[in-house]
Formats: structure tokens, C-alpha cells, sequence
């Protein structure tokens, strides 16, 4: 039999692990809910972690599920998560979410520190970094500092439980916490102007890439085979990445969830002096570039959540509205624009099926202008367009994105973390690259083509959407209509 691979992901809520054949085939996944609390946005017990992590793995491998040999597995978690743990590894102190606010001024400071001294790569270390996090902790524990003997990410904390092999890190993890990924080096701006220390940073490597295997005492524990290959773990978004299939020079993936969030590859970093873009390093050694937008489908269930089936049935015949309705439900954007007072806006008097028809075509318009904004900067084509996301279940909405890009729209199967840490995980376990891998366990679900009835009709509504922008002062004269 072929051998399979576990993709382990622990996310904010819970963790979740999935058994992946290499042929992408889901033989098996299980969970476990964290207990979360007040604190849980700010600090969470990466022993809780743990347990959740071995309880769902021990779940799935009660499930008696037939497989082939498991060969490796890999870990994905939050980006900018950290953790301070002492010499025997052990945390010092609860994990510092991404979520945590309270090292805003410290990622301002850090920020102006980084332009000052490196000017290079990504700059932008809000509370959401990990670097940001390091220095608050510094400066409002320094009892613990005394014993601090190293930090690791979220990914890296399980990866070191599962084969006892600590300080080693990869590039997407070590990204928010300063590492340069052009020069692959920690510059020396960190240590030299902030209460970090050298040692206290780990080594970095590419995501999948081999460093250890899975304890044999842990091993016997939990009920898997002896000798299993343990690798370099992923950001939770790169790995969503992977498993939607964005992993060739041109190739990109739009999910819309909550939010619209935009990912692909390029042959050149892309540099984006306003931050609306940062660029990963792609494991093969491209460049991995999003950006994450504050449009996407929270407005779909807070509005029409009861009646879905209806409304994408009258879409259809709805479809080009000819109405510019931007459905952002917060004030202010942040890709593929900035505009921090921005408000969504739609006409009077809409009826329910015109405005939920109108809505989707309005995150479209978000998208498209994603899209030629991303090409502008990188100088590169965008010759692919994978999706995922509640909003690629709706074939209205399919349709309405396929005609407004003009382009194919490739609806993927199976997108989650885990699946993408399966992936990573037989990337070079078992296959020759990650891009071998995805090309050999990646599964396309649907193809929605460009309707050439509607092209020409939302290339007018487009630019009259832009329009609209332009004129309430959300984007300038530059942009790209």
C-alpha cells in the first residue's frame, strides 16, 4: 500500500489532525474543542495544545481506519504566535497569541527600529508579530527573562514534542519574528537594538523540511508505527495555501470567509511600500505573497443565513445588476486598499434577492481590483485562480467572480490546515517537492468558466464600482480600474 501522511493543525479554537493517502485521499481526521475563556485571545496553555494534539490523534487512530505505512507528519499553527520556554523546554509562560493587543506600542517602536536600521523586507511588526510579542514579554517579565533559554512558535512547540528535537523553525513561522527571508539570516538589528537575545532564536529552514522522528516512547503511546518522520511545521495561512493547490509561479487562491483573503506565488519578491502585500518564502525558494482584505461573506449569514438556497437561485436571474453595493460590514479597508474610514455602501429600497445579488458582485469587484493591484506590483501574470471558503459553495457567486475576472475560477476539494500539513509533510518525505506533492494530492472539485454573455457587462460594472470608490475619496486617482 501506498504510505499516507498526518497533517496535524492547531488552530484558536481547537486542534485537528487528518491522515492524508498520497494520493490526497482524506482517510481520517479527528479533533478536540480548546475550553477557551476570556484570556484566550491574549494567552493560551500550549499543554492544552499538547493534549488536545494527542487526544484527536489517538481518536483517529481508534477510527481502525486502512491505510498504508504513515511516513511523516508535519504541523501547522497560527502566524505570530510565540512561546518563552526554559532549558528542559518547558513554557515559562502561557503562549502570546496573535490575536494579543497588548504589544501595540511595542510593535510601533519595533517598526521604526526595523526602518531605521535594515529598511528590507517586511517591516510592518505589529501586535500581531511575533517579534512585537518578544518585547513586551521582556519588558513586563524580566524575573522569567532570567530563564528564558529560547522562543519557539506555536508549530515549533508541537514539532519539539513530537521528536524531542528543539530550536528549529521555518521560514514562514520565523517571518514575523525578524527573520530575513531574502538573506536567510536573523539580522543583527534584533539583538543589537532590542531585548533579544541571538541564542534565544532558532534556527531556521525551509517548511517539510526532514529534522527528526516521532519519539519511540511517544510513538508506542499513541498507538502509531515506529520511525515516523517528523518536519518543519507551517503558518496556518501558508498551509491553507498548499492545500488549495496556489503553489506555481502564477498560480494564487482567493477564500472568502469571514474575510476575503488573497495568496500565490511569484518568481520576485513583491514589494508594497503602502503594506497592503508581504511576501512568505515559498519552500522551493519562490516568494508566497497576500494580502488579507476586510470585505468578505461575514455579511451573508448576519443577513441572509436563512434563506441561502432561495437567493442563489434567484442570482441567476438576476445576474449583471447593473447596482454598485459594497458590503463591508466594518469601517475601514485594508487591501487592496487602505482607507480607514471607509463604510460599505448600496442604494436605497433594495429588495432582499437584488441586494444579496448585488453584494456578491461587489466582493468581486474587491477581488478583481486585488488582482490588478498584485500585478502591478509584481510585474508577473496571475494565470490561475483557486478558491475556497463558505463563498465558493454558492455557484452564483462562482459564476459572477469567473465573468468579473475573466478568468477560469478552480473550486478545490479539500482546503484545510491540516490537509495542507499533510501535504508538507509528503513533500519531501515521500515526493520530490511540495510542488509534486500538491500536483499529486491536490484534487479540483469544480471548474467555473467566464460567461461571455457577462464579461462585457461587469467590465462596465467594474469601473463604474471604482467609480464609486473613487468619488467618496477611498482610493485615488492611481488606482487600477
Amino acid at each position: 500500500m501506498k504510505p499516507c501522511f498526518l497533517g496535524i493543525d492547531i488552530g484558536t479554537q481547537g486542534a485537528r489532525v487528518a491522515l492524508v493517502g498520497a494520493d490526497g485521499t482524506v482517510l481520517g481526521s479527528a479533533g478536540r474543542v480548546f475550553g477557551l475563556n476570556e484570556r484566550s485571545r491574549e494567552e493560551q496553555s500550549p499543554e492544552a495544545w499538547w493534549d488536545a494534539c494527542v487526544a484527536s490523534i489517538r481518536a483517529l487512530m481508534g477510527q481502525g481506519v486502512a491505510a498504508g505505512p504513515i511516513r511523516a507528519v508535519a504541523v501547522t499553527s497560527t502566524s505570530g504566535t510565540v512561546i518563552p520556554v526554559d532549558e528542559n523546554h518547558c513554557p515559562l509562560h502561557d503562549a502570546l497569541m496573535y490575536s494579543d493587543k497588548r504589544s501595540v506600542l511595542q510593535g510601533q517602536r519595533v517598526t521604526e527600529i526595523a526602518l531605521r536600521y535594515h529598511n528590507k523586507g517586511f517591516t510592518a511588526f505589529n501586535s500581531s508579530s511575533g517579534l512585537a510579542k518578544m518585547v513586551w514579554f521582556a519588558e513586563n517579565f524580566p524575573e522569567k527573562v532570567a530563564r528564558l533559554h529560547r522562543w519557539l512558535h506555536a508549530a515549533d512547540y508541537i514539532t519539539g514534542r513530537l521528536s524531542g528535537v528543539w530550536g528549529i523553525t521555518d521560514y514562514t513561522n520565523a517571518f514575523k519574528s525578524g527573520y530575513d527571508i531574502s538573506d536567510y539570516c536573523w539580522p543583527e538589528w534584533i539583538c543589537e537594538h532590542l531585548p533579544v537575545r541571538k541564542e534565544w532564536l532558532p534556527g531556521v529552514l525551509p517548511s517539510g523540511a526532514v529534522i527528526g522522528a516521532v519519539r519511540p516512547e511517544l510513538a508506542k503511546e499513541l498507538g502509531l508505527p515506529l520511525g515516523i518522520s517528523v518536519t518543519t511545521g507551517i503558518t496556518d495561512g501558508c498551509a491553507s495555501q498548499v492545500a488549495s493547490g496556489a503553489i506555481n509561479p502564477g498560480e494564487w487562491n482567493t477564500t472568502i470567509g469571514t474575510t476575503m483573503v488573497i495568496k500565490g506565488v511569484t518568481r520576485n519578491e513583491v514589494i508594497d511600500p503602502s503594506g497592503r502585500i508581504y511576501s512568505h518564502r515559498h519552500p522551493a525558494g519562490y516568494w508566497m505573497p497576500g494580502g488579507a482584505s476586510n470585505t468578505g461573506a461575514d455579511w451573508v449569514t448576519g443577513e441572509f443565513g436563512d434563506e441561502l438556497g432561495v437567493l442563489n437561485e434567484a442570482a441567476f436571474r438576476l445576474i449583471p445588476t447593473g447596482l454598485a453595493v459594497w458590503p463591508l460590514m466594518q469601517e475601514g479597508e485594508r487591501f487592496p486598499f487602505i482607507a480607514a474610514g471607509a463604510r460599505g455602501f448600496a442604494p436605497d429600497g433594495l429588495d432582499r434577492a437584488l441586494r444579496y445579488t448585488a453584494s456578491m458582485e461587489g466582493v468581486a469587484y474587491i477581488e478583481r481590483y486585488a488582482y490588478q493591484l498584485i500585478e502591478q506590483l509584481s510585474g508577473e501574470t496571475v494565470a490561475a485562480i483557486f478558491t475556497a471558503g463558505g463563498a465558493s459553495n454558492s455557484d452564483a457567486w462562482l459564476t459572477i467572480r469567473a465573468a468579473v475576472l475573466n478568468r477560469p475560477i478552480y473550486k478545490m476539494r479539500e482546503v484545510s490546515g491540516a490537509m495542507g500539513a499533510a501535504i508538507l509533510a509528503a513533500s519531501t518525505s515521500f515526493y520530490d517537492s511540495v510542488i509534486t506533492a500538491v500536483k499529486e494530492m491536490v484534487k479540483i472539485d469544480k471548474t467555473v468558466l467566464p460567461g461571455l454573455s457577462l464579461v462585457g457587462a461587469y467590465e462596465k460594472g467594474y469601473h463604474d464600482f471604482v467609480t464609486v470608490l473613487r468619488e467618496k475619496g477611498y482610493i485615488n486617482e492611481e488606482s487600477y480600474a
